[in-house]
C-alpha cells in the first residue's frame, strides 16, 4: 500500500488522527495519545473511539460531508484549481475552518 497524501485531523484544536489516501482507498487512524486523554471523544458516530484503523474503498462519508456543496464547491473547485471529483484534494483546502469542532490540516501542528 502507497499512501498518496494525509490529512491530519483535529478535534476541538487537539490533533484526534490521521486520514490516509492510498492507492488502496482510504484509513483513518485514531492518534493513541488522543485515545488516551480523558476529553478524547469521536471524530463522528461512525467513526468512533478505536484503536484499531478504519478502512474504506471510498472516502468516509463523514468526510465526504465536510466538503462544501452547490456554488460553495464550485467556488472551491476554481479558486484552488481541484477537479470536484478530487473529494481528497476538496476536502484539505476547504476543511480547515469548517462548521462543527472537527477541522482538517495538511500539516500536523
Amino acid at each position: 500500500m502507497t499512501i498518496l497524501r494525509t490529512a491530519y485531523v483535529y478535534v476541538r484544536n487537539i490533533f484526534a488522527g490521521q486520514l490516509c489516501e492510498s492507492d488502496e482507498g482510504y484509513t483513518f487512524t485514531y492518534d493513541k495519545a488522543y485515545l488516551e486523554s480523558e476529553n478524547a471523544s469521536a471524530v463522528s458516530l461512525t467513526l468512533p473511539l478505536s484503536k484499531e484503523a478504519y478502512s474504506s474503498k471510498t472516502l468516509f462519508s463523514f468526510f465526504d460531508g465536510l466538503i462544501p456543496e452547490g456554488w460553495l464547491l464550485d467556488v472551491v473547485s476554481r479558486n484552488w484549481k481541484i477537479d470536484n471529483r478530487d473529494r481528497f484534494g476538496l476536502l484539505l483546502v476547504a476543511c480547515k475552518d469548517c462548521i462543527g469542532n472537527v477541522t482538517i490540516m495538511e500539516e500536523k501542528l
